[in-house]
């Protein structure tokens, strides 16, 4: 690891450790279900100092689920290999949390374009819609064990979802912008990180994923088995990121089973020992819910600073 690397790491983990001191102030108690109260005006709709907006709208191939898309364009100038871009999932949810004090932290680096991809809603989160689009189709042997009673929703669209967002979503949205496709991100929580992590075995769109806990117990444990199968000549371009918070969960507080973090962690040391690029971030205190802030600020952060990744295959 020669000094910049140790340096950036040294960075990450200060901004890690900052950030979740602050989210443990707002919010360590943790919650089984999201805020569902309607959404009051964003960062869009205020302005900023710091980042300029624009809006637009798409509907899915079936027209069943329509979508409303923010692109935050920094002020600040681009390097000349283009800006760095992180498309965010939950885009409602995004938008009402961005805050000015946060763009302007970014600006201070090198300010990412942000893509927000909600849906066409008042709610933080559109829930019918949000678990087709972000998760994979199910294994037949585990579709009895994700029926616990909590989970009824029609599941198992992510590959129509990605196509439209890559393909059209994406095309539109980074229309005009000098993008740097080397620092391209996605991130994703909890239905969201189960899209991360199934773009980051189907998809070269992205170079960074961000992956924040991942609701693999709703029958989606074998995603862990197809990560440590990958053939590692495919995956040098890619930096999987997987962000875990570790606080012992209270009554009717959505956290992973016990069982489920030592067999992530196992994922990632087989995947480490392959070469290819992967880290775990913990966040000890935090539950699911609070992970939604902690774990977007943080990616945020890290595309502000980081640099493009080069091949892990010839790290």
């Amino acid at each position: 690891m020669d000094s910049r690397t140790r340096q950036h790491d040294r960075l990450r983990r200060a901004l890690l450790s900052t950030f979740s001191c602050i989210v443990l102030l707002y919010g360590a108690k943790g919650y089984a279900r999201p805020d569902m109260k309607p959404l009051g005006p964003n960062i869009a709709d205020k302005g900023s100092a710091f980042y300029h907006f624009r809006v637009e709208q798409f509907d899915s191939a079936d027209g069943k689920r329509h979508y409303k898309v923010w692109t935050a364009i920094p002020n600040k100038k681009p390097a000349p290999s283009g800006y760095p871009v992180l498309y965010m999932l939950d885009g409602n949810a995004v938008m009402g949390r961005l805050s000015e004090m946060l763009l302007q932290q970014l600006a201070e680096k090198t300010p990412p374009v942000i893509i927000a991809i909600g849906y066409q809603t008042d709610l933080p989160f559109d829930a019918n819609s949000r678990a087709w689009d972000y998760t994979p189709v199910r294994e037949a042997k585990d579709e009895k064990a994700a029926e616990n009673g909590r989970n009824r929703r029609e599941m198992g669209g992510s590959t129509g979802f990605r196509q439209l967002l890559e393909q059209q979503i994406a095309a539109k949205a980074e229309q005009g912008i000098n993008i740097n496709p080397d620092r391209r991100g996605l991130w994703g929580h909890s239905y969201g990180g189960l899209f991360v992590l199934d773009s980051w075995l189907s998809s070269s769109f992205f170079r960074s994923y961000y992956s924040a806990s991942p609701s693999l117990g709703q029958g989606y444990l074998p995603l862990l088995n197809r990560l440590t199968a990958v053939d590692k000549t495919r995956y040098c371009d890619k930096h999987l990121f997987l962000m875990e918070g570790t606080a012992s969960p209270g009554k009717n507080v959505q956290t992973q089973a016990p069982d489920i973090l030592p067999r992530i962690h196992d994922v990632v040391s087989v995947l480490q020992g392959d070469g290819i690029a992967v880290e775990y971030w913990d966040y000890p205190g935090l539950t699911h819910g609070p992970m939604f802030d902690a774990s977007f600020n943080s990616a945020l952060r890290d595309m502000s600073i980081r640099e493009a990744d080069r091949s892990a295959c010839q790290k």
